[in-house]
């Protein structure tokens, strides 16, 4: 008996083993699974080596973003797309959240906006551009739907007017001017969490028949059991808050050192890393011809940021913040949201992606992300 209970603690040690160097070979990038802890030493060793700490912390995030997209895979296929892709945009959106907080907490507001503005950005532009392409590289014309599509880049366009609004009227010759954008911010804070909530019940419940994905995906690796899927979202998930507290303690100091203005680390820098999760996903899905998946976590995330992310950050501010936070942007921020809107508009309008699709639309982004970089401090002030 004793023997047959070691043989089968063999095999199932070493079926363990087998799933671990499977899941290697299919993402590489876990392997960089060590920073995690190396991380959080290191935080405790050397809490003021900040620039080590902020590329360590990075590097942290990757493989973590690598289980994410794994285990969002596994409870997506259960799931269904749309489902699958707003669970993947709420819990990849969890790094931008834990980030902004800090940064609220503490009084960046241009952190802050930066953040927002960016991820709005990198998720229309970068992460929907870049779907196409990888995804174009290896089919040569790919299907999705254009209902789901066109919803969302709705969804996001309403939102980018609503921020537009208090940029606008901040220029009106009042002498209350603050008064009046802090009154307006947060009406329209509880009106987008409102259309939010009610566009989650038009699209998962009332009218979900016209959210079915289109294109036919490729057989893949085996999903994970739904209850490994869900575990395994949970610890991850709490990893990741701990690593980005270490990533947002170290970011403004890193961000000096290197010469970075709080605009590019917010625009470009906590966009990407934040992003990390979801953009591993929306790729892998769009190379395996998912390309509805992928839709629903770019366009999906953006309008999440846009239309729950960002009111929210205003209704917590007048609780955490020195004050209370205004969705007031700068122009160039503003401008650039409405052109990323429209352009994934346009490139969500006909239902088919190609592989240049994609290069125009991260050609746009890189023009951002230059003029950001090239941007001198304290013009966006």
């Amino acid at each position: 008996m004793r023997t047959f209970e070691v043989k089968r603690s063999t095999k199932q040690s070493r079926s363990a083993i087998e799933t671990v160097l499977r899941e290697l070979r299919r993402s590489p990038l876990l392997a960089l699974i060590f920073f995690v802890p190396v991380v959080i030493l290191l935080e405790r060793i050397a809490p003021k080596a900040h620039t080590l700490l902020f590329f360590v912390a990075i590097a942290a995030i990757v493989p973590l973003a690598a289980l994410l997209s794994r285990a969002t895979e596994s409870v997506a296929a259960k799931t269904g797309d749309a489902v699958g892709g707003l669970l993947n945009a709420t819990l990849g959106n969890l790094t931008e959240l834990i980030i902004t907080l800090a940064a609220l907490h503490a009084g960046q507001y241009l952190l802050v906006k930066a953040s927002i503005a960016g991820a709005i950005v990198t998720n229309s532009l970068f992460m929907f551009g870049g779907a196409f392409l990888i995804g174009g590289l290896k089919h040569h014309l790919q299907e999705f739907n254009r209902v789901n599509a066109r919803f969302q880049a709705s969804l996001l366009f309403l939102a980018t007017i609503a921020i537009l609004v208090p940029s606008l009227t901040s220029g009106l010759d009042r002498t209350p001017a603050a008064e009046f954008s802090q009154q307006l911010s947060l009406g329209l804070a509880i009106l987008l969490i409102a259309v939010y909530g009610l566009g989650m019940v038009f699209s998962l419940k009332t009218h979900k028949e016209l959210f079915a994905s289109v294109g036919q995906a490729e057989a893949g690796e085996e999903p994970w059991p739904l209850s490994i899927g869900i575990v395994v979202l949970i610890v991850v998930t709490l990893l990741v808050a701990m690593v980005s507290e270490i990533f947002v303690g170290s970011v403004q100091a890193a961000a000096q050192h290197l010469g970075l203005t709080p605009a590019f680390v917010g625009f470009i820098v906590i966009a990407l890393v934040g992003g990390a999760a979801e953009m591993t996903t929306a790729f892998s899905a769009a190379r395996a011809n998912r390309l509805d998946l992928s839709v629903g976590i770019a366009l999906g995330s953006a309008a999440q940021i846009a239309l729950f992310v960002a009111p929210v950050l205003v209704l917590v501010s007048y609780f955490i913040g020195p004050q209370p936070m205004s969705l007031e942007f700068w122009p160039g921020a503003v401008a650039m949201m409405l052109v990323a809107t429209m352009a994934a508009t346009l490139l969500s309008n006909g239902g088919h992606a190609a592989w240049y699709a994609g290069v125009m639309a991260l050609a746009v982004y890189a023009i951002f992300a230059l003029t950001l970089f090239l941007l001198p401090p304290g013009v966006t002030q």
